[in-house]
């Protein structure tokens, strides 16, 4: 299902089908800013570029970053022990699954591995959602309607009939597009399960103390028990009736 092109201690990784001319060079924010080919960039921990790639097609250009404390001392260092077992592969090659189930994710384009000295640095690259916009932007400017909150729902729902376990589902990783359709993103040591209502609703409840710790960070913050309620609804009842 996927490409794999080895150049030394560098990998390559590619949708089956790829048949865009992807080198080294891309995985690095100074390439696209040469060219001024960089739209915008979303700083932090997890940073982001968002990059003019193709004509005018829009991807987003991350770096795979170690979070908690053992972030602080390694930053972008992991330990290497096969291609396949690294988290850069892991998630390339559950959205190019997703993809081809249909569900609505960003599409991706290409994945790089460098290995140094049994230590190895990622990156990945996937097409932006067209006009994206978070759930938790959206909830910051207004009261959600309920074809928001059931869309967002039967969204979930969706995923987790096909098995497909969300490791940080939260309000931040629930996009919608300029159409209104909804995109789960950042797929980072998720995987296709056994369907399980254990695992299943662990990611609801995720979802759901997302909502309050995002209520509690922002001044005007538009969700109620009433909302939340709505999108179970819509959630459950999707869940039930495929």
């Amino acid at each position: 299902m996927l490409k794999v092109e080895k150049t030394n201690n560098q990998y390559l990784l590619l949708p089956e089908h790829s048949t865009l001319n992807i080198h080294s060079e891309w995985f690095k924010a100074q390439y696209w800013r040469n060219q001024n080919a960089i739209v915008t960039s979303k700083q932090g921990r997890a940073a982001a570029w968002f990059i003019n790639y193709h004509k005018d097609k829009i991807a987003v250009l991350k770096h795979y970053w170690r979070g908690g404390l053992i972030g602080k001392l390694l930053s972008d260092q992991y330990l290497y022990t096969g291609l396949e077992n690294t988290r850069v592969y892991q998630e390339f090659l559950l959205l190019s699954e997703l993809h081809a189930l249909h569900l609505p994710v960003p599409t991706p384009i290409a994945a790089y591995v460098e290995v140094k000295l049994g230590i190895y640095r990622a990156d990945i690259i996937t097409e932006a959602v067209h006009g994206a916009q978070s759930l938790c932007e959206m909830l910051r400017q207004q009261a959600p309607s309920e074809h928001v909150l059931t869309s967002v729902g039967r969204t979930i729902a969706q995923f987790h009939r096909e098995g497909v376990y969300h490791d940080d589902l939260n309000i931040n990783n629930i996009l919608f597009d300029q159409t209104g359709q909804v995109y789960l993103i950042d797929f980072d040591k998720g995987a296709i399960r056994e369907l399980d209502k254990q695992w299943q609703q662990a990611n609801i409840d995720r979802l759901h103390r997302s909502f309050k710790k995002e209520a509690g960070k922002w001044p005007t913050f538009f969700f109620t028990d009433a909302d939340w309620q709505t999108l179970i609804k819509a959630y459950q009842t999707a869940l039930e009736t495929h």
